[in-house]
């Protein structure tokens, strides 16, 4: 069933928003060669308790980790461990928490010092993509509406969308209705409403779209061992567009997405930014 949230609750969602972003801000500033995944996972978890809150993903179904952490090939549910990470790594940190009984999500792609030039025109279109999904958002839309857009601007610079793994609505709980697909006709599956609350989360891939799971029965991987990107953020349905849930500032952002979301150029992304700091606007 999907639902509607009001008013007080969505202003719930936004302070569990504010736990996850400004943890994510922190995880990415600690992001170098020599450090481990199960390091930024350790200092997730006591980033988020800190803030009053719990790591959603903790214990979800058996997960071993305060957040997911993949690596190049790796697309999500990568589970924290004594992997390092090395120059020129592709690194997705998934992050989530629970705040007062109220779930929020988001994720970003990070380049572990130097990004080779695939891999930033890769983060730099999936980033992108999700700006333009997010501006999909709307009362009246469709949610495919919203797959719709990533998958015509991805499939353009030759990149492929996930669609064995989509976004998702969410709340009380972590995943509820309705599926957010990164691909699809538009007019099709729900319409938005205002209250709906959806985690929006483009994962593009540089090869196929196919994919498969590790032997740890979590980690989903390109199946042809291509690199790919992941970003997502928390997104409410508002009366006369959309708000952006997952923001480190107290200030609500309406109708407006961070400027990281808005570049345009083919793989170029601020100077005077990393990759990593670009991805969390």
């Amino acid at each position: 069933m999907i639902t509607c949230k009001s008013a007080r609750e969505l202003e719930k969602m936004r302070r569990s928003g504010r736990v996850t972003a400004r943890a994510l801000e922190k995880l990415v500033d600690m992001v170098r060669p020599g450090v481990s995944t199960l390091d930024v996972s350790a200092c997730a978890d006591e980033l988020i308790r800190k803030e009053g809150g719990t790591p959603a993903f903790l214990g979800y179904h058996g997960f071993a980790g305060a957040i997911c952490t993949s690596v190049n090939d790796q697309i999500v549910h990568g589970i924290p461990g004594s992997r390092v990470l090395r120059e020129g790594d592709l690194f997705k940190i998934d992050i989530g928490a629970l705040v007062d009984g109220w779930f929020s999500d988001m994720a970003t792609t990070v380049s572990v010092g130097e990004p080779s030039a695939q891999a930033r025109r890769l983060m730099d279109v999936t980033q992108r993509a999700l700006g333009i999904a997010i501006e999909q958002v709307r009362p009246g839309a469709h949610v495919s509406d919203i797959g719709h857009a990533v998958q015509t601007y991805v499939e353009g610079y030759g990149y492929s969308v996930v669609r064995a793994l989509v976004g998702h609505g969410i709340g009380t709980a972590l995943h509820e209705e309705p599926p957010v697909p990164n691909y699809g006709r538009p007019g099709m599956g729900s319409v938005l409403k205002p209250g709906m609350v959806l985690a929006i989360e483009p994962m593009v891939n540089a090869g196929t779209y196919r994919v498969k799971t590790l032997d740890d029965r979590w980690t989903v991987v390109t199946a042809d061992g291509e690199l790919s990107a992941h970003f997502e953020h928390t997104v409410a349905v508002t009366p006369d567009g959309f708000e952006i849930l997952t923001l480190a500032q107290s200030a609500p952002m309406h109708n407006d997405i961070p400027q990281a979301l808005k570049a345009k150029e083919r793989g170029t992304l601020d100077a005077t930014q990393t990759a990593g700091q670009a991805a969390t606007g």
